[in-house]
């Protein structure tokens, strides 16, 4: 890293420490002006972690100043009174000589388990969990969860499918919520004490998940409730207790149609090489919109579909295609490691959950240039973030090359976001289109994608569009209320109403 370590900011190295960027991309923003005083506010700008992540490293980032400061304190030795007579201090003691080691103790048989009343969180079959150990454990204990909280458990997410929820929050201390048509809304007037938002957060979770939520302090997962549904979840510790999010995910891969997208993104999945991308911010409908791209896959194409997810959230059947799916972490150790060893499984599409870190970066590119069709998601808010992104990933001495593989890989970027309906009725998606023909290849090649933008705006024969083309027509046609698309706009001229 070009930035001296002891000028690099405590944010930054927490930042990387918990693999939300890596050190390259932490010098690229310690370039940036005032990064030293604004670090999270411009890693957000660059699209490299979202608010959410940033709440939680500020919030890492005080409970560790505030650890430092007591240690400090407690090390300063406590003021003699005047005249009193110093401290005689006893002489060491001889090193005692180390016991000989005890023999291992017989493993103790396991407790019986409980059966769920509902939940069936992770089955008895289920292959252990394997964890990237990324730093000491933070020896958190969580609870083992109750039937009684198991049942309230289930109620709760039973609940809130029923409303139409997106997602379900509990909180310790707070009362649970749930996120309908993008709004969050009260479940019960009444908070979750700290000790019982625990037991309900384990009780979504096995005895090993426990155990790694104890370690590093979050985790993620999917599980299932029978006769409920299915739910990708993410568990963590707060300053008041332990909290978790479902996100409901349908028990069918869904379609085009039934997300409301247009029909023209039938065509990005008919390629047989390269990459296509889908981004947005966190919520925007990412991982539905390439679960539906992959069941037209799987129902139109004949073809192996493998896929690298963390956690798995919507389950494909193999249809007229043969589909594999893994969970990095519990199938495979990472992102990495299962792309490394997909291009030996003969996969004709790739189907890569989150594109986190420069090695997956480069596996996938890598993927997309020896003949395999690859479909991945991105945290970034446009499609030119998006190519800025893919290659400010890389070290600046690599770059160059970056640019030109990028050029002859990617295929297109389907870019996000869900708007709210002007009648109240749910949420709309508001797409940008990024097609690359040789025009925008020789723009990424040669360094000019500030250019790219121009080129969208102009390419609608070619079927590309901007953000705000795709809101000006929502709110020309009465579906989205002028005031509310500007507020997703980058630029709101084009927002004529």
């Amino acid at each position: 890293m070009s930035a001296n370590k002891t000028a690099i900011p405590v944010l930054g190295r927490l930042a990387v420490q918990m693999k939300l960027i890596d050190p390259q991309q932490l010098a690229q923003a310690l370039q940036m002006p005032d990064a030293q005083q604004r670090l999270g506010p411009v890693l957000v700008e660059m699209g490299l972690i979202n608010e959410r992540q940033l709440e939680k490293l500020h919030a890492i980032q005080k409970d560790l100043i505030a650890k430092h400061k007591a240690k400090k304190a407690a090390s300063v030795p406590q003021q003699a009174p005047a005249g009193a007579p110093a401290p005689v201090r006893p002489a060491p003691e001889p090193p005692a000589r180390p016991a000989a080691p005890a023999p291992p103790a017989a493993p103790a048989a396991p407790p019986a388990r409980k059966a769920p009343v509902q939940a069936v969180p992770v089955p008895d079959t289920a292959p252990p969990l394997v964890v990237a150990r990324d730093g000491p454990s933070l020896g958190l204990q969580v609870a083992e969860p109750s039937d009684a909280h198991r049942q309230r458990l289930a109620q709760l997410l039973h609940d809130a499918v029923q409303s139409g929820a997106s997602d379900v929050h509990v909180h310790a201390g707070a009362t649970p919520k749930q996120r309908v048509n993008g709004t969050l809304e009260e479940m019960s007037p009444t908070p979750i004490p700290a000790e019982e938002a625990a037991q309900l957060v384990a009780a979504a979770l096995s005895a090993a998940e426990r155990e790694e939520l104890g370690r590093a302090g979050e985790y993620d997962f999917c599980f299932e409730l029978q006769g409920v549904g299915r739910f990708r979840a993410n568990a963590y510790r707060q300053q008041r207790g332990f909290d978790a999010v479902f996100r409901s995910i349908d028990p069918e891969p869904p379609t085009l149609e039934s997300l409301g997208l247009p029909q023209e993104l039938e065509r990005f999945t008919e390629y047989h090489q390269g990459m296509v991308l889908i981004t947005g911010p966190a919520g925007c409908g990412k991982s539905a919109t390439m679960a539906a791209l992959v069941n037209l896959i799987n129902e139109t194409r004949e073809e192996h579909i493998l896929t690298v997810e963390d956690p798995i959230e919507v389950v494909h059947r193999s249809k007229r295609c043969l589909v594999n799916q893994r969970h990095a972490g519990r199938h495979t150790r990472s992102f990495a490691r299962a792309l490394r060893g997909a291009l030996r499984e003969d996969p004709d599409i790739i189907v890569i959950g989150e594109l986190r870190d420069l090695e997956t970066i480069s596996l996938a590119m890598t993927a997309a240039e020896t003949g395999h069709f690859v479909l991945a998601t991105l945290h970034t808010n446009n499609a030119v973030r998006t190519i800025n992104r893919m290659i400010g990933a890389f070290p600046s001495a690599e770059q160059g090359q970056v640019r030109t593989m990028l050029s002859e890989s990617l295929r297109a970027v389907i870019s996000q976001r869900l708007v709210p309906k002007a009648d109240g009725s749910g949420r709309v998606a508001a797409l940008e289109l990024l097609v690359l023909n040789r025009a925008i290849s020789n723009l990424v090649r040669e360094e000019k994608t500030v250019q790219i933008r121009s080129a969208i705006q102009t390419g609608r024969n070619q079927g590309m569009y901007l953000l705000e083309q795709s809101l000006q027509e929502l709110v020309r046609t009465g579906v989205v209320e002028k005031e509310v698309a500007l507020r997703f706009a980058e630029d709101k001229k084009i927002i004529t109403g």
